[in-house]
């Protein structure tokens, strides 16, 4: 893999490739060596205790929230299959639009891609149970990864604890315990064709109701919650807002437009050449110039398929919105480049800039997950309960 499809990888806030970046390169080692010292300071056992639950907590969670809904999700197609659908079927289909739809997708392509019209048919007759299989999906690839992270988890990683413990020297503490319980009360709603990044939002909620829930004390439970919805906020939140103001920012400050994708400027020479961009319906510009360079642009950035013979696949929902703003992105990029002096010096400096903003933003997000907030967390952990030990181990 080349550096600017790294680049362009760690840049994309609607995919896991940033998360993983930050969650397992970055942020849990910083986050488990912070442990360490803050625990430090009341003794080597606290600290090495507290370590220890740390690391089999952040790597542990690591792993089912990365990996969890993917496998989930596998596992779920292949249920799907064998109950007779495809998976491929996205549910914003069974909603009628002027250009797309179930119905509409049967009747276009009846003669151009027959076997996935069948697919289409079968779904049609059976739009109930299809809709309920895919809700099943939802629940499943959600559920599984919550109670693994929210509650297995905690609770064998504190078993572990206690039994070594039990062999451990105890200091003595007459800081009186406390241990009530903090409930949460909320509507679910299921949304069976979330993407894999807005499931590990909601995963993520019911992680912190996990974890909440399994705290050793009121004191624990508190922190947790402040914990959570802080790596929330700066997991899903934070980068993209980082990232609107850094391509705003350095838009301004070096006069050049930086909206797109590092891959899509590294390839300037095929946008400003005999590139056609749809005037009016974008579905019908792709139905009809499958082979054009923005057709294929779509492919690779906006998630349109296209089957053999570069048929477009009639069982994917089309974006309209996110095709109509890529177009605009686009259009005012190649009007930028060919108003410019230099086009080819104009994109390596668009390039350069964009791989820029994208370091930095990876930088900044993570310094605020894996230092900022363990820092604001400690201080208001002195502050609030007076002790700097992780207060489920006191």
């Amino acid at each position: 893999m080349s550096l600017v499809n790294i680049i362009s990888a760690i840049g994309n806030n609607s995919s896991i490739c940033p998360l993983f970046v930050r969650d397992c390169m970055i942020e849990n080692p910083i986050k488990v060596r912070l442990t360490y010292k803050q625990n430090r300071q009341d003794s080597m056992q606290m600290a090495i205790n507290a370590t220890r639950e740390r690391a089999i907590d952040e790597y542990g969670t690591s792993a089912v929230w990365l990996g969890g809904i993917p496998v989930m999700n596998k596992i779920c197609d292949w249920i799907i299959e064998k109950a007779g659908f495809t998976p491929d079927i996205s549910p914003d289909l069974f909603n009628e639009t002027a250009n797309q739809g179930l119905k509409y997708n049967i009747d276009k392509f009846k003669k151009l891609a027959p076997e996935e019209v069948k697919d289409l048919e079968k779904v049609l007759a059976n739009k109930s149970k299809y809709q309920k299989i895919l809700a099943g999906k939802f629940i499943a690839s959600t559920a599984i990864p919550i109670a693994l992270m929210g509650f297995i988890l905690p609770k064998m990683n504190f078993k572990l604890t206690e039994k070594i413990r039990a062999k451990q020297p105890q200091k003595e503490d007459n800081i009186p315990k406390k241990n009530s319980n903090i409930t949460f009360k909320g509507i679910s709603s299921v949304l069976s064709n979330m993407s894999t990044v807005n499931k590990m939002a909601i995963t993520d909620c019911g992680l912190t109701v996990g974890r909440v829930k399994t705290g050793r004390n009121r004191n624990e439970k508190i922190e947790m919650g402040f914990k959570m919805l802080g790596s929330m906020f700066l997991n899903y939140v934070a980068p993209v807002w980082i990232a609107f103001g850094f391509d705003n920012l350095t838009s301004k400050v070096f006069n050049i437009n930086v909206k797109l994708d590092p891959k899509i400027l590294n390839e300037t020479k095929n946008l400003t050449k005999d590139f056609e961009i749809p005037k009016d319906n974008i579905i019908e510009f792709l139905d009809k110039k499958p082979d054009a360079e923005f057709s294929k642009l779509c492919e690779k950035y906006c998630g349109v398929k296209y089957l053999r013979g570069r048929i477009r696949d009639p069982r994917v929902f089309i974006d309209e919105k996110k095709l109509n703003n890529f177009k605009e992105e686009i259009e005012k990029y190649i009007k930028d480049v060919k108003a410019s002096k230099n086009p080819n010096k104009y994109a390596k400096k668009a390039l350069a800039v964009k791989s820029a903003n994208i370091l930095a933003n990876v930088c900044l997000s993570s310094f605020l997950l894996a230092v900022v907030l363990p820092k604001v967390t400690f201080l208001l952990r002195e502050k609030f309960f007076g002790k700097k030990p992780e207060p489920g181990l006191l």
